[in-house]
């Protein structure tokens, strides 16, 4: 496994109000992704869609406060989940214009929709419901009498057809409790081994949470077309699932049948072993994760799955990352699977985490998701910073949610409760986009300052070019001389420094040819540095400058 270190800061340091900048747009450089970030806050009633200045392009208002997800449909419309009160949660869609087009409550004293949906290639909806089970019931499903609550709340998947303005039609379920296992008593039907079924779910595994009525904590799902499985991404068994979408209903309440002949039973998972009795608490890789999701097909990284690991309870100290593992999977969608397991791989393909790794934390929400230039949106959560960086973890774009609850605060004022649950970046040639006016207005924030913020049109992985670019000496003390090569058909360019949190700090312009610069640095403190050259046609990519400056630190 290789881990690329983020080059961002999490934290924000005590402002003064209105002394300088607190929220809003904080970087746009010419390498972040030019498209059209969804903007739904935790709190707030309130959608935006911003472009990469952070100006709003359209936004949305709902009676309802959110359940946490929003997206956009093909037609342009703002698909979101909401709660209805306290009774529980649903769904809602509003046009472009604004207008509520759709609402479906889903709850009942028995089951309710909670945190994400997914939308199908066909228009339906892939929603996460909780299901309440008694006392009673559990136990005679072979649980054992360690429960703190009077019912448990496994989790259960519907898939809905929208119908009309305040209807639905279910077309197709599928219900953890139809996929136990336990050996705590052999006078139930689902009585043998977890270790030798790990496609069943171990009824006594406590996880997390597991003595408490919310066992599993789903918190976000994701569909593949091209395969028709399903992720459900699992909080508090550390873990995601793989199931098979292509059952009918009866055939997903069994072990067999679908593409893959196995019914509703879990064909593949990862995380935590434990779970299915092949490992230790060791050998857990994820802390309470979120967003487990495919890569789109035709997006670097394609098949390989995304997952925000959050890192609570991570030993010695608590970080989050952004792992990415390679799933053993064939084009038919089979998973192989060791004969003596756990499921492959036995490490994550590239973990992304910051500088030190503790400046990225978020001990619950946040995602991650890939943009097709190669660079990855990160949303972290708790702090509303939503950041992009490239492979090299240097920042491009930084944006910091100014919504605090349902209110937008006045920029140069300190913000707290401003948490996202996720976002999602759209690419300009976005379908929902098409006819649409997407012309920006204001940022999000009150009495904004003065920006200069330019939108580069650059949908293409950057071409990296080679300036025989080097400083010395490294590490450096008061200055340091760049050398550098610019050949004649190239524009000028300039060289830029930004510290070890990825802000930027000055650029130099660098006229052609092959020379050499002395910058002096005495002013900065010992640390850790990057560098880098930036033309209309090119950049090179950062390289690390380390200082260390007596007496600075």
């Amino acid at each position: 496994m290789y881990k690329i270190h983020l080059t961002l800061a999490l934290t924000l340091l005590t402002f003064q109000a209105h002394a300088q900048q607190t929220v809003g747009l904080f970087l746009n450089d010419s390498l972040a992704f030019n498209g059209y970030t969804l903007l739904a806050p935790n709190s707030a009633r309130q959608v935006y869609l911003l472009d990469n200045c952070g100006l709003i392009v359209n936004q949305w208002s709902s009676d309802n406060i959110p359940y946490f997800s929003a997206y956009l449909t093909p037609e342009g419309n703002l698909l979101r989940t909401v709660r209805f009160g306290a009774q529980g949660g649903g769904v809602e869609m509003h046009n472009w214009e604004g207008e509520l087009i759709w609402q479906y409550p889903f709850f009942s004293d028995k089951h309710s929709q909670h945190h994400d949906l997914e939308l199908l290639p066909n228009g339906n909806i892939l929603l996460l419901v909780w299901e309440s089970y008694s006392r009673e019931t559990v136990i005679a499903a072979g649980r054992d009498s360690m429960l703190v609550d009077e019912e448990l709340r496994p989790e259960a998947i519907f898939e809905i057809e929208p119908v009309g303005t305040d209807s639905a039609n279910i077309v197709w379920e599928w219900h953890v409790m139809d996929h136990l296992i336990q050996d705590h008593d052999s006078t139930k039907a689902n009585y043998g081994n977890p270790a030798e079924h790990p496609e069943l779910v171990d009824i006594n595994y406590l996880g997390i949470g597991g003595s408490t009525e919310d066992w599993l904590h789903a918190n976000y799902i994701d569909y593949n077309p091209d395969l028709d499985q399903i992720i459900i991404n699992l909080r508090n068994f550390n873990e995601f699932w793989v199931i098979d979408h292509s059952t009918t209903t009866q055939e997903a309440a069994g072990h067999t049948g679908g593409n893959s002949g196995k019914g509703g039973d879990i064909l593949y998972r990862w995380g935590n072993p434990e779970t299915y009795r092949h490992g230790t608490p060791e050998d857990r890789v994820f802390y309470r994760q979120h967003n487990a999701h495919w890569i789109p097909a035709g997006y670097p990284g394609e098949g390989h799955i995304m997952v925000f690991n959050n890192g609570l309870e991570r030993e010695p100290v608590q970080f989050s990352s952004i792992d990415v593992l390679i799933p053993p999977v064939d084009a038919m969608g089979n998973y192989e699977t060791s004969a003596t397991l756990p499921f492959a791989p036995s490490e994550l393909h590239s973990s992304y985490t910051a500088t030190p790794p503790t400046d990225m934390y978020s001990a619950r929400i946040s995602s991650a998701q890939r943009l097709p230039n190669g660079n990855t949106l990160i949303c972290i959560g708790q702090t509303g910073r939503l950041i992009e960086v490239d492979a090299n973890g240097v920042a491009h774009w930084d944006y910091i949610n100014p919504l605090q609850g349902n209110n937008p605060i006045e920029q140069g004022e300190p913000i707290v409760g401003n948490s996202v649950f996720t976002t999602v970046r759209y690419t300009p040639d976005f379908e929902g986009f098409a006819g649409r006016d997407l012309t920006p207005g204001v940022p999000v924030e009150l009495n904004p300052f003065p920006s200069d913020c330019e939108i580069t049109v650059n949908t293409e992985t950057p071409n990296f070019a080679i300036f025989d670019l080097n400083a010395a000496p490294n590490p450096a003390i008061d200055n340091v001389y760049f050398s550098y090569n610019l050949n004649g058909k190239m524009s000028d360019a300039n060289l830029e420094l930004y510290n070890s949190q990825g802000q930027f700090l000055w650029k130099k312009y660098l006229p052609q040819g092959s020379r050499e610069i002395n910058v002096n640095v005495s002013d900065l403190p010992s640390g850790v540095y990057f560098y880098r050259i930036i033309s209309r046609e090119n950049v090179s990519r950062a390289r690390k400058l380390i200082l260390a400056q007596p007496n600075k630190n």
